[in-house]
């Protein structure tokens, strides 16, 4: 027992000092420009000594690219604002914080939660919370702007620590991202590489979009039970009693002329999913693709974005309109603006983050770092259990310089799928590992586009939070659910269980 207590003393201890050195760290924005900085004099050195790589899809030569000559300082200075412009977590923050302004300022969010906390079993907050964040993946990225805040004040109107709350939300969000319970919009965009991939080999083969989906449901029941046990007994324990003076949500019982509101809100929103349902479901609707007909390559999901906007804005207005809160345009005006002076701090991270990304792809340097990754456990002669492994691993170390997954899958699929294929892998089996890989270092990773979000999430609750305080809380999920994922696929692959419809394991002769 005492031997125990040592162990998770130090344990405990690392991560404390994982946090002290990450938030000596200059202010994330100011980390996030000295990144760009040192991104720019790594393309310098790597176009200096020549560094390339060979695309595995279409063979043609891969150089590291300068941004200190002549075209790269043009290019910086030409795209510096429409990199910040075009950075995609930027639009979707701010379209769905109009809707998330009119929700809070009319008071519905803060009603809706008072709700849950004094209904909800407090046994089953945690656990609520960590299965709507891998539910969450099927309203595109919302999570990270909706839920993950959330978490954060429902944990800190129970009196339990807002950090807590956040964590859990963003182990279910993110850290699962490769784990839900339906086909999502990400499922055909793999596939879809997949299948290109698997055609070096076997030009007859398909990859269905549910290939890994047995895999994917039974992964998401694991991330939510090691969700919520890391968060409960291993995270919020070593976060302590929060000593905040943040304001709080009481807890007050929900008044007549609330529920009242509450209720006609609902209606709105089932008036507005009724709504969407005739543009999207019959044959030849307006949201559907007029070319193919599909829903998942449509008008539909790429205006998922649009969809959460509305789906709080209506019912906020609603709300407000029925309570009182909302009188008139300039008092809906006035909550929207306010929902947006919040967010100054978090636009100054994305400039600077926008720049290290959009660097960083310019350089070539993460699609160098892949291939050549990609070759070397090629080469070292891996097979069977641990060649998949490695490739979790292997995928894993990639997310943290590369944040997009279909850019790493583009990128990994033409040289793993054939390779796997050739020892007897099928593709389905060589995704399903990309995809744990891929979610394991998502909530670690400043690379991952929303970690500047996370980090303005983290400092409503105190301003000294930074990505030390970020990366310390979350590396226990990482850490633990590495070694369970790995041996759930392990377990999978010892009993021959297929992955999802045609997901085989193996190929078969």
């Amino acid at each position: 027992m005492k031997k125990n207590k040592l162990k998770i003393s130090l344990f405990s201890r690392f991560l404390d000092y994982v946090e002290i050195i990450g938030n000596k760290l200059p202010h994330p924005a100011t980390l996030f420009a000295l990144l760009a900085l040192l991104v720019v004099i790594l393309s310098w050195i790597g176009s200096a000594t020549n560094l390339t790589a060979i695309h595995p899809a279409d063979g043609s030569l891969i150089t590291a690219k300068s941004l200190l000559d002549g075209d790269g300082l043009r290019w910086m200075y030409v795209n510096i604002v429409s990199n910040f412009v075009k950075f995609p977590p930027l639009g979707i923050v701010l379209a769905i914080m109009v809707g998330i302004g009119a929700a809070e300022g009319s008071g519905l969010i803060t009603a809706l939660i008072r709700t849950l906390v004094l209904s909800a079993p407090k046994s089953l907050i945690t656990f609520s919370i960590v299965f709507a964040g891998v539910v969450s993946h099927t309203a595109s990225e919302a999570g990270y702007v909706v839920l993950i805040p959330l978490g954060a004040a429902i944990f800190y109107a129970l009196g339990r620590h807002p950090m807590a709350g956040l964590a859990a939300a963003f182990i279910g969000v993110s850290g699962g991202f490769g784990a839900n319970f339906i086909v999502t919009s990400i499922d055909p965009v793999l596939s879809g590489l997949s299948q290109s991939a698997a055609t070096i080999i076997d030009p007859s083969i398909t990859i269905s979009p549910a290939v890994n989906l047995y895999f994917s449901f039974i992964s998401g029941i694991l991330i939510v039970i090691a969700g919520t046990f890391i968060t409960e007994k291993i995270v919020e324990p070593r976060l302590g009693k929060y000593e905040g003076k943040t304001e709080k949500i009481e807890l007050k019982n929900i008044t007549d002329i609330e529920k009242k509101g509450l209720i006609w809100s609902g209606i709105s929103v089932l008036v507005l999913m009724i709504a969407v349902a005739i543009l999207t479901i019959p044959e030849g609707a307006l949201l559907r693709n007029p070319e193919t007909g599909s829903i998942l390559h449509s008008s539909f999901m790429d205006g998922m974005s649009t969809l959460i906007m509305l789906t709080f804005l209506f019912p906020g207005i609603v709300y407000g309109y029925v309570t009182g809160s909302i009188r008139n345009d300039k008092s809906l005006m006035k909550f929207i603006v306010s929902s947006m002076n919040h967010m100054g701090s978090y636009i100054v991270l994305v400039f600077f983050a926008a720049q290290f990304v959009y660097f960083f792809i310019y350089s070539n340097l993460g699609v160098i770092l892949a291939i050549n990754g990609a070759h070397f456990l090629k080469e070292i002669g891996l097979t069977g259990i641990p060649l998949i492994i490695g490739f979790v691993l292997l995928s894993a170390f990639i997310n943290m310089f590369m944040g997009s997954a279909s850019a790493k899958w583009a990128i990994m699929a033409p040289v793993f799928i054939p390779m796997l294929m050739l020892l007897g892998y099928h593709p389905g089996l060589t995704q399903a590992a990309f995809r744990i890989g891929d979610s394991l270092t998502n909530i670690i990773t400043p690379m991952m586009s929303y970690f500047a979000l996370i980090v303005t999430f983290a400092q409503k609750y105190d301003e000294k939070y930074g990505i030390g305080t970020i990366i310390s809380t979350m590396l226990p999920y990482t850490l633990i659910l590495t070694v369970l994922w790995s041996l759930l696929l392990v377990i999978w692959m010892l009993l021959g269980l297929p992955l999802g419809p045609d997901g085989f394991l193996y190929i078969e002769k």
